[in-house]
């Protein structure tokens, strides 16, 4: 008898928008998103920022248009950078950062969840993420713990709903969590930036944030954020924050380290949040200006392999579009 064949194919798989969207191993949900929002002190009126096109850095009032347009859009979850317009060395002054959470949350409530950014890069003098000793050529980190520990339990009582450490310092979890808890916060999560890269991708953040290091000792923040070069040491520093009561785990950037994503999946059970960052969106955005992509689909390719590679949430500039998007998306 003669042996039927019948060639392999998916392309059957492939022919139309249904059976596209029934196949698909990937469900976006703009519920999975956070927008981050900038806001200054030293600003009368919204200003943008060079390279991130669409984003703007906000006074207090404009930001919250700006929560209340996103909130119209199906987004309700931030996070917040509070630029000062004071810098300092030692001394610092968190008033600005705790009133505007405690404006955001009078406005809406529980209608949004606010998550804070927890450095010290916008209020030093030198945009380093901490203390620096006298001739600024090391970062002090326990000076620096102490410090950002006082800054969380000030950002809790205005009710951030989350303490987010971008700072990179040996420890700091263990000693956020044990305050906050003590002083009854124990509903407050912390979502650590747990394996942050020295990135060459944060330009339009730092121009944002008026954060770039200026230091004429210690240029750069080789020495406490993790080298590209040493995927061990990210996975090291995310397992050790877990350890220590992170409640979510971030991986930053994210469209460069999915293979950290992945591999910090099959290692823990605590959310993953890939936070697309400044540089990465402005290729994107750059590349669309010109024509030579399409915006709005490379966004979605982005968030498809982020989530593909296993992130539970995904941060983006481009989060207040994610619901529109989401819902016309061409499988």
């Amino acid at each position: 008898m003669e042996k039927l064949f019948f060639p392999s194919t998916q392309r059957r798989l492939r022919a139309n928008q249904h059976i596209r969207e029934l196949t698909a191993t990937v469900r976006l949900s703009h519920k999975s998103f956070i927008q981050p929002v900038f806001i200054d002190q030293s600003l009368s009126y919204p200003r943008t920022v060079e390279g991130l096109l669409g984003i703007e850095v906000h006074t207090i009032h404009s930001a919250i248009e700006h929560i209340t347009n996103c909130i119209e859009n199906g987004i309700s979850s931030f996070l917040l950078f509070p630029v000062p317009q004071k810098k300092q060395e030692k001394q610092f002054d968190f008033s600005f950062a705790t009133l505007l959470i405690h404006t955001i949350k009078k406005e809406f409530g529980d209608a949004v969840w606010i998550a804070a950014d927890l450095c010290l890069c916008s209020y030093t003098t030198h945009g380093h993420c901490g203390i620096l000793n006298d001739d600024h050529s090391k970062l002090l980190n326990s000076k620096t713990v102490d410090v950002l520990n006082h800054y969380a339990l000030q950002l809790a009582q205005a009710g951030a709903n989350c303490i987010a450490p971008s700072d990179m310092m040996d420890g700091r979890i263990a000693a956020i969590r044990t305050s906050l808890d003590a002083l009854g916060f124990d509903t407050v999560s912390i979502m650590s930036y747990a394996s942050k890269f020295s990135s060459q991708f944060y330009g339009p953040f730092r121009d944002a944030c008026n954060s770039a290091p200026i230091s004429k000792g210690l240029q750069n923040r080789k020495t406490y954020q993790i080298s590209p070069f040493n995927s061990n040491d990210a996975i090291a520093s995310a397992l050790r924050d877990e350890k220590e009561g992170a409640d979510v785990l971030m991986v930053k950037p994210a469209m460069l380290y999915t293979d950290i994503i992945a591999k910090l999946k099959q290692l823990t059970y605590k959310p993953i949040a890939a936070y697309h960052v400044s540089g990465e969106y402005a290729a994107i955005e750059l590349l669309a200006e010109k024509g030579l992509l399409n915006r709005e689909a490379a966004h979605l390719e982005v968030w498809a392999a982020l989530q593909r590679s296993g992130a539970d949430i995904i941060i983006s500039y481009a989060a207040q579009n994610a619901k529109t998007w989401i819902e016309n998306l061409d499988y």
